[in-house]
């Protein structure tokens, strides 16, 4: 339950009590061995309170700020953003059994083609002083044995606006998986009647991930963009567990040569 903003009036009491212990410091050498003796219990039944809630509150005041889209972009950035289930709780906060085609939000859907599959999907807040973003998303599998798994983020229309053959679209993620195995990255842009994709492979060689999907090359129609999504391609899920602590993108022009 939240607790309401101090009034005036708990400000004032709490001015009172910080004054008065301020005084009891100062008395301490003429106080009676009594008197001392009853003053130190309430002090020490203070601390062990004060100091529960300091632990808890450091704790909590460490965490990635809910909500935050902070994440290193490089110059000339002129869009960027951090899917919702990353920044903010969502809800449900998993899914199990994921069914072949399910949504965790409308940004993050699971597709996968195993009939008896046993997989899930699950927030997780994120908590180490590394994280940049406020939540994980943990993909877990068991038993499967179908022949595709993949995760699609849904990219904001903003992302298209103004979209050049020049840009560059950055994916960075932090992802740890239990067993080593390779992780594509699809890039899918829809322009009229036509879909251009980029392919890249994730490194495998450390958590943080940094791709850049190269727009020259396709046959972009820049006047035409109008959807853009990714899907998370996972080769090999069964008996596995992969955790993908942060997921950001951002989009910026290529540096002239």
């Amino acid at each position: 339950m939240s607790l309401p903003l101090p009034g005036p009036l708990d400000r004032f009491l709490q001015r009172r009590a910080i004054a008065r212990w301020r005084s009891a410091t100062q008395d301490v050498s003429e106080m009676g061995l009594a008197a001392l003796d009853r003053r130190n219990d309430v002090a020490k039944r203070l601390l062990h309170h004060i100091g529960a809630f300091k632990v808890e509150a450091d704790s909590r005041l460490a965490l990635p700020r809910v909500g935050s889209t902070t994440f290193p972009q490089p110059p000339g950035t002129d869009w960027a953003w951090r899917p919702t289930p990353w920044r903010a709780p969502v809800t449900p906060m998993g899914i199990a059994p994921a069914l072949p085609k399910m949504a965790m939000t409308n940004e993050l859907v699971i597709f996968h083609d195993c009939k008896r599959a046993e997989v899930s999907l699950r927030q997780v807040r994120n908590g180490r002083e590394t994280d940049l973003a406020p939540f994980g998303i943990d993909l877990q599998a068991f038993h499967f044995e179908g022949s595709y798994l993949s995760l699609v983020i849904e990219i904001p229309k903003a992302s298209c606006e103004g979209l050049k053959k020049r840009h560059l679209i950055r994916l960075g993620a932090v992802i740890e998986r239990e067993h080593p195995t390779p992780i594509y990255a699809r890039l899918n842009v829809k322009n009229g009647p036509n879909t251009e994709q980029v392919l890249l492979t994730l490194p495998d060689d450390t958590p943080e991930t940094i791709v850049e999907f190269d727009l020259a090359y396709s046959g972009l129609n820049e006047k035409r963009a109008e959807r853009m999504w990714i899907d998370l391609m996972i080769e090999r899920p069964a008996m596995n567990k992969v955790s993908i602590r942060d997921l950001t993108f951002c989009r910026y022009p290529r540096a002239d040569i």
